[in-house]
């Protein structure tokens, strides 16, 4: 499928800061909070939310009456007759929620998507699954994030054993590794130049913290909390995370909270929507991809021969690349079997330093690539982006200037 109908109305888009684990974000609810955000950042565009006539939530983590999904915050947000899906792709949800706002405005059933995306992997839900019949009548718990991590649905191994599944299968050393991790890290620091002026096109900062009704400040952040401070020689002390492995924690990213937002639009609605009607923002293609169980870190290089074939493109074509990595091999491994450059891909930042709330994370990185095409002068852009179950799924973002095309 193309998406000609499909617009991103420039500046249209944000999102909070990302918070480590048990940090400052860590008492919100995490629907409530996509509702809080949207609100305020509605406002500050002058967008009314009588716009709106589809709207779309991805979450992969429970919260109290998250059962009632999507109309709940698209209520809370103003878009009282509006309804859409909850959906969830584990790591690939952000992206699988713009995709799917994308398709609805495609195929002519809406002409204005409001997409949210939120999760918080702090103080996460603990399940119980009554068993009558199980032994003693008891059932099984669950932790859903911390036990699913550690224990493949179908194969029972852990994520981390896909890194080094895929270490072992590529050659990758821990030297390697802590190699990309530096040039990662020195990336992120290019979007907290000047001020954080890369960050302050699409985050509100400093960031207003409310309490857990939302009425009230309980304190304030000036960027994404959580971010490690890496050297060589501090990479260099960090032992394997796995006996006899390669991956260290600095080589992995951490769990955070976080929530972003994005709008979609008919290229009519979209001008009259962007804070520059000069730039045209599409999607050129999204494509998916699985590989063989307990690879999952090779899932991004599957979708992105998937996307290109979509879109009629090459790799050499791309601008930009941007991948959620929670694991620092999943870039090289990318590097590898692609040809790119592992130290041009993944300007301003990623999920591998700034953290990894699942729900937000793709939306995050759409967003970013949005603003480095910009900066570029517009061209084609890469996302792709790994997720449990050993999937992906990516997009080819294209900017244009309206006056020149």
């Amino acid at each position: 499928m193309s998406f000609e109908r499909v617009e991103v109305p420039y500046g249209a888009y944000w999102s909070t800061p990302f918070a480590k684990w048990q940090g400052k974000l860590q008492h919100l609810h995490s629907m409530k909070l996509a509702a809080h955000v949207a609100k305020v950042e509605l406002k500050k565009r002058d967008i009314s939310p009588e716009v709106f006539d589809f709207g779309t939530l991805g979450m992969t983590l429970p919260q109290f009456q998250s059962f009632y999904g999507a109309p709940w915050p698209l209520y809370e947000i103003g878009l009282k007759h509006v309804v859409g899906p909850t959906m969830t792709q584990v790591c690939s949800t952000g992206a699988r929620v713009v995709l799917a706002g994308a398709s609805e405005i495609q195929v002519g059933l809406a002409t204005t998507a409001l997409v949210l995306s939120t999760d918080r992997t702090s103080n996460g839900a603990h399940v119980y699954y009554p068993a009558p019949k199980g032994p003693g009548g008891t059932g099984q718990t669950e932790d859903p994030m911390l036990y699913n991590f550690s224990n493949d649905a179908i194969g029972g191994h852990s994520m981390l054993d896909t890194a080094e599944n895929v270490a072992e299968k590529y050659q990758i050393s821990t030297k390697e590794q802590n190699d990309v991790v530096l040039r990662r890290y020195a990336q992120y620091q290019d979007a907290l130049a000047n001020e954080k002026a890369f960050l302050k096109t699409f985050m509100t900062l400093p960031f207003s913290v409310p309490k857990p009704n939302f009425k009230a400040e309980d304190s304030v952040m000036d960027g994404d909390e959580g971010i490690f401070a890496t050297t060589e020689e501090g990479l260099a002390k960090l032992k394997p995370a796995k006996q006899g492995g390669t991956v260290t924690f600095g080589g992995q990213t951490h769990p955070a909270d976080g929530s972003c937002g994005m709008i979609l639009a008919t290229p009519e609605k979209a001008r009259a929507l962007s804070a520059n009607p000069d730039i045209q923002i599409t999607f050129k293609a999204f494509g998916q991809g699985r590989v063989d169980m307990g690879w999952m870190p090779l899932a991004p290089v599957a979708s992105t021969k998937e996307v290109l074939k979509n879109a009629g493109l090459k790799l050499s074509d791309m601008k930009a690349v941007k991948t959620h990595n929670p694991f620092v091999v999943n870039d090289i491994a990318f590097a590898r079997e692609t040809g790119y450059d592992v130290n041009a891909m993944n300007n301003y930042g990623c999920s591998l330093i700034w953290g990894h709330p699942q729900g937000a994370t793709a939306t995050r990185l759409i967003i970013e690539l949005i603003e480095e095409m910009v900066k570029l002068g517009g061209g084609y852009g890469l996302f792709t982006g790994c997720a449990a179950g050993d999937s992906s799924l990516a997009t080819i973002v294209e900017v244009r200037d309206r006056k020149a095309a």
